[in-house]
């Protein structure tokens, strides 16, 4: 039976998985990543691939690779990725294809969330579909018509640069303000200000400049009303950011993903109420608003049903010959 092998390659971990025609993951291997070069994290990936074979090698073991990455994958197959060291234009495509000697499709890690969730995930059978991946950064992946919509420079999809508030500040966020606001960080940070506001929180207890999104979850989770009311604000503004999404692309559904997604259940009704408040009407009634049901996995099914059409297209021109 042919496998493809998935990689995940995240700022601070490295998944892959080998995955059949039908997308069972059938073993799976993460790492931390490797940061001490530029060459680094795609030398972690060779070596993955080949611990993965069991000694049989990549040719004998794999038909096609798919490669997630977190940031912009030019047409020319370069990979600008500002966590990885040196990644302003990286030629991770053809690294890896005189490295493992076997067909390598490289994508943006929120266009491979999207077709993981549109292979086995709550999209199946939609072509209108937004997924939004929320974690150290928010990033959207895009599907209009049954096509992932790209952009010019194939940076469609930055959806933490929405603004989704009147408020001016002096000091715009470096990444966005939906980002600043809703990514695991912002909630962070949110916690932070107040604390230094002298607000009552059982957060109170920790060393304010190591507090986490999740130690802010784990505390909302046990009623504490300041954490609480940071994922309400949060879920409100990512609802006006899926009300302007939802008002521009009327899709079927949108899904929340990512690691923050793990605590959607204390910001899901705040992001609903927003959208059904904000967005055009008739496209608010239709759209169905979801939570990922694949967890860390749609990275990885995405980069699989990558490798599988890149071994299909293989094939069908091997047989027009």
């Amino acid at each position: 039976m042919p496998y493809v092998l998935a990689v995940d390659l995240g700022g601070t971990k490295c998944s892959a998985a080998v995955v059949d025609r039908k997308g069972h993951i059938v073993s799976r291997r993460t790492v931390a990543v490797d940061v001490s070069s530029q060459s680094a994290p795609a030398r972690q990936i060779v070596q993955l691939t080949r611990d993965l074979t069991e000694g049989a090698g990549p040719r004998a073991s794999f038909v096609a690779v798919g490669i997630a990455v977190p940031g912009l994958v030019r047409r020319n197959g370069t990979v600008w990725a500002p966590n990885l060291p040196g990644w302003e234009r990286m030629p991770l495509a053809s690294y890896l294809q005189r490295s493992l000697e076997i067909p390598v499709v490289v994508e943006s890690d929120r266009n491979a969330a999207l077709l993981g969730e549109c292979w086995r995930g709550v999209a199946r059978g939609r072509s209108d579909v937004i997924v939004l991946m929320i974690g150290t950064g928010i990033g959207a992946g895009i599907m209009s018509g049954g096509r992932v919509v790209r952009g010019a420079h194939e940076l469609s999809g930055c959806a933490g640069w929405l603004s989704v508030s009147l408020a001016k500040s002096s000091n715009p966020s470096p990444t966005g303000e939906l980002e600043s606001v809703m990514a695991g960080p912002g909630i962070a940070n949110a916690a932070r200000k107040r604390l230094q506001k002298g607000q009552t929180s059982r957060l109170s207890q920790y060393d304010a400049s190591k507090i986490t999104a999740h130690e802010v979850a784990a505390a909302a989770r046990d009623g504490d009303q300041m954490a609480l009311d940071i994922f309400h604000r949060a879920g409100s503004l990512l609802g006006l950011g899926v009300a302007n999404i939802v008002s521009l692309f009327d899709p079927e559904v949108v899904i929340i993903g990512g690691g923050m997604a793990g605590a959607a259940d204390l910001y899901f009704d705040s992001v609903r109420d927003a959208m059904l408040k904000g967005a055009q009407p008739l496209a608010a009634r239709e759209v169905k608003l979801a939570v990922s049901k694949l967890g860390d996995g749609a990275n990885l099914l995405g980069c699989a049903r990558l490798a599988w059409q890149s071994w299909e297209t293989h094939n069908s021109k091997k047989e027009r010959r």
